[in-house]
């Protein structure tokens, strides 16, 4: 495998709708730093291909550059080498929710979640740091993160409760992953109608928080608890696909779980209308759409 990039017209997914997905590829100083790390990871792969570090390395530097069927090929010749390597399968199910296919992220997932099994959590390495430099996320906490987004991208509500509750409970660790597993939560007990409960989740939110990374859950959160506008969270009028595709679906499925399904549907047609089809909010309010809000 070569790390020059892959033609502009080859779909790396399929939408729930049948449509083909193709990355829109990177230009100027980002295209040039991303080809560099590549070709660096695929050096280090070369080198020593027996190495899963150097294998999950690949993959996400494919995966950056939106190659996500050679970045999931590369985790799939990993785990053949490593079958215990928990990172790989982590790796594979967020890659494989990217594309669409979430019963293989569900299996990859809690798979992961069984290798991890009573052992101690790390802090992951960034491949996409944030400003300051600092790894917020965990592999423990990014395992339940992605096996709950998993399960309610299907719409098993009830699966997802059990893993963002379990997930709760390694994301603690800094505000950045409070708020990324609390939003999830937040919108999976309102889907199952614990109103209650949902409302105990947004306890611990406020408005100045130690966030370093995922504003955008903080901001939704606060909209949730009635301290911001949805108008506040996103304006439509000036969002870029981005922009859109991250709060779109917070403040359209906000909208969802209190009877607007009007405005609900509005938002998530504009979100799929867009162009950032491997944004997690973009897929859920696919997968909403599909199954017919």
């Amino acid at each position: 495998m070569q790390p020059s990039s892959v033609s502009a017209q080859t779909p790396e997914a399929t939408s729930l709708f049948g449509k083909p997905l193709v990355s829109a590829p990177p230009t100027g100083e980002t295209k040039a730093r991303l080809e560099a790390d590549l070709a660096k990871a695929q050096a280090d792969f070369d080198r020593d291909p027996s190495s899963a570090d150097a294998a999950i390395w690949l993959g996400r530097r494919l995966a950056y550059l939106g190659r996500f069927r050679d970045a999931i090929d590369v985790y799939t010749r990993g785990i053949a080498k490593h079958p215990n390597e928990v990172r790989l399968y982590r790796h594979r199910g967020h890659r494989y929710i990217t594309v669409r296919k979430f019963d293989q992220g569900v299996a990859d997932l809690r798979k992961a979640s069984q290798l991890v099994a009573g052992k101690p959590d790390a802090i992951e390495p960034d491949g996409a740091p944030n400003k300051a430099g600092i790894p917020r996320s965990t592999l423990q906490s990014n395992i339940w993160y992605h096996l709950g987004l998993a399960q309610y991208l299907k719409g098993d509500f009830r699966a997802a409760l059990a893993s963002y509750q379990e997930g709760m409970k390694v994301s603690r660790v800094n505000d950045d992953m409070l708020v990324a597993t609390s939003d999830w939560l937040y919108m999976t007990l309102r889907r199952l109608k614990r109103d209650d409960e949902a409302k105990r989740v947004l306890e611990p939110i406020k408005e100045q928080m130690d966030i370093l990374e995922n504003g955008a859950y903080h901001a939704r959160l606060l909209m949730y608890k009635g301290l911001r506008t949805p108008e506040s969270v996103l304006n439509l009028n000036t969002a870029d696909d981005v922009q859109i595709a991250t709060q779109g679906y917070g403040v359209g499925n906000w909208y969802l779980v209190n009877g607007d399904k009007v405005k609900a549907k509005e938002i998530f047609d504009r979100v799929v209308a867009g162009k950032a089809w491997p944004a997690f909010g973009y897929i859920a309010a696919e997968a909403d759409l599909k199954r017919g809000i």
